[in-house]
C-alpha cells in the first residue's frame, strides 16, 4: 500500500498545502519516514490525514472561479466502526463549501473497501451543494453495490459514465467538463 500515491502530474496547477483556502494549507510531508498506517500498512505520506484510521484524501485541484474541486480517497471508507464519512464531511467538506465550492468529483478507485451505517453525513453534503453536485469516479463494482444497499446513490452520483478510466490524461478543466456534461446528462 505505500507505493500507492497521490495523483500528482496537476501540481503545476494545484497544490493544496500552498493555497491558503485549502483544509491542508500549511501541512509539511515527510518523505525520509512513513508514518500513516491503514490496518497496520504504510501508505505513501502524501496522503492527508482527515481523523480517520482507515480513510485518507488528497485534494488534486480546487477551482473557486468555477467552484468545483477534485479529491482522490484512499483507503477504506468505513463508516460503521470509524464513521469516515462525517471525518471528511466535518474536515474537507465544510471547509470547501465555506469556500463556495459546490461541485465535487471525487476519485475513488483507491477505496479497497465499503462499509455504511447512515446517510445522514451524505443528505447534509448533498443539501450543502443545492445547485451543484458529488460524483464519485472509478468506484470498484463491489463497493458501488455496497453504497447502492445504502442507498447512497440518492446523494452521489457514480457508475456508468462515470467509470472514467483515462482520466490522469485529461486537464483539471477537460476533467470537470466531462464529468459536468454526464452529470448534466444524467439530471436532464
Amino acid at each position: 500500500m505505500h507505493d500507492i500515491e497521490p495523483f500528482f502530474n496537476w501540481e503545476k496547477h494545484y497544490v493544496p498545502n500552498k493555497d491558503q483556502r485549502s483544509p491542508f494549507y500549511g501541512v509539511t510531508y515527510n518523505t525520509q519516514e512513513y508514518e500513516n498506517t491503514i490496518y497496520g500498512y504504510y501508505i505513501h505520506p502524501y496522503w492527508d490525514f482527515i481523523g480517520s484510521e482507515t480513510l485518507y484524501v488528497k485534494v488534486l485541484y480546487a477551482n473557486y472561479h468555477e467552484n468545483f474541486v477534485v479529491i482522490e480517497l484512499m483507503g477504506e471508507w468505513n463508516d460503521t466502526l470509524h464513521n469516515d464519512i462525517m471525518h471528511l464531511k466535518r474536515n474537507v467538506i465544510d471547509l470547501m463549501v465555506h469556500e463556495g465550492i459546490t461541485r465535487y468529483i471525487v476519485i475513488a478507485e483507491n477505496i479497497l473497501n465499503f462499509h455504511g451505517l447512515e446517510d445522514d453525513y451524505y443528505e447534509e453534503w448533498f443539501e450543502d451543494v443545492e445547485d451543484g453536485w458529488i460524483a464519485i469516479l472509478n468506484l470498484r463494482e463491489f463497493v458501488a453495490t455496497e453504497m447502492s444497499k445504502y442507498r447512497l446513490d440518492n446523494y452521489l452520483n457514480y457508475g456508468g459514465t462515470l467509470d472514467i478510466e483515462n482520466w490522469r490524461t485529461l486537464q483539471p478543466l477537460q476533467l470537470f467538463n466531462l464529468v459536468q456534461g454526464f452529470i448534466t446528462r444524467r439530471l436532464n
